[in-house]
């Protein structure tokens, strides 16, 4: 099968499309024919420098998160299974590649009238939104400031806490990303490239509820200063490359709570079957902006890397 590799960490180049045996489905397992599969961010920052949730070492197939069909199943699988459309993640290695063996009792069943792209965008996307928004225990009436909004997580984030009844503050990076929030319900946006975003939120919004905070850094920290008190703060991202590091004496000082989400395996199961009910109830739109061929997955990171992106963007297996 056509997969791609990634034989030593550094910039994109290091992801080079080659060959790969078929995996073969052990008791309990299933293969499925993969139709897409997902980047987060964290990956370019494992294929970078090995850094992130999942320790492997090179040479390995990188990918967590992939949408197919199932095409064969290991002993004991669901036999319904075969055939159906599924999302699932792959344990953090093998996702670019047109087939993957995972445990059967992992696998989402796509619900019918979501397209299986939208599915696999909103696989770890979708379910990272919904426990933000429950961690931080949004309500009608909050004011929601939400960082990184044209990006995969900050997208739904401004959907969901839009339909929570909260008014949604958007910080993002370009004109591109600020009209896309807009166009998803955010009732303000802010360029965070503009060194005095920080002062106009306060102008123009005041002291915000709950800040969501998927960028981290000097970013992260200027948002934790526009926390009115009982407010709180959900720092889950760190696409500057590094946290916000605020600390819970700090958050003490200011009367706010730094809050986290619940990632059982129960919460994270529940809160993906709930991203995907809300799509197919048409309550939930992912963005998919951005889509390349899986021979070209070195490009998709070079183009997530360059803050270029809008949404989630796909690896298409199809040629």
């Amino acid at each position: 099968m056509r997969a791609v590799w990634l034989k030593q960490f550094g910039d994109p180049s290091v992801l080079v499309a080659g060959e790969a045996p078929d995996p073969v489905p052990e008791a309990g397992e299933v293969v499925v024919d993969v139709a897409y599969a997902n980047i987060t961010f964290v990956e370019t920052q494992f294929r970078a420098t090995g850094a992130g949730p999942f320790r492997a070492e090179p040479p390995l197939i990188p990918g967590n998160g992939v949408g197919g069909t199932v095409g064969e199943l290991g002993a004991g699988a669901d036999p319904r299974l075969l055939g159906r459309r599924v999302v699932t993640g792959t344990g953090g290695s093998g996702g670019y590649a047109e087939r993957v063996a995972v445990p059967a009792d992992g696998v989402f069943a796509v619900p019918d009238g979501v397209a299986l792209d939208d599915a696999v965008a909103l696989l770890a996307d979708g379910r990272t939104a919904v426990m933000q928004l429950r961690a931080a225990e949004v309500a009608a009436g909050d004011r929601v400031l939400v960082e990184a909004a044209g990006g995969g997580v900050g997208s739904l984030l401004v959907q969901l806490a839009k339909a929570a009844g909260a008014q949604v503050v958007a910080v993002a990076g370009g004109a591109g990303k600020l009209a896309l929030a807009r166009e998803l319900g955010a009732d303000f946006a802010f360029d965070y490239r503009e060194a005095d975003w920080a002062v106009r939120v306060e102008q123009e919004v005041g002291p915000v509820d709950v800040v969501f905070d998927g960028v981290g850094g000097a970013v992260g920290r200027a948002a934790f200063g526009l926390l009115a008190s009982g407010g709180r703060m959900d720092s889950y991202g760190l696409a500057s490359g590094e946290w916000a590091g605020i600390t819970d004496a700090q958050a003490a000082a200011r009367e706010v709570r730094l809050v986290s989400a619940d990632r059982s395996p129960e919460q994270l199961r529940a809160c993906t079957e709930h991203a995907l009910a809300e799509a197919a109830a048409g309550r939930l739109r992912p963005v998919i902006g951005q889509r390349f061929p899986l021979e070209r997955a070195a490009d998709a990171h070079a183009a997530i890397e360059s803050r270029a992106t809008l949404g989630k963007t796909l690896l298409e297996t199809a040629s």
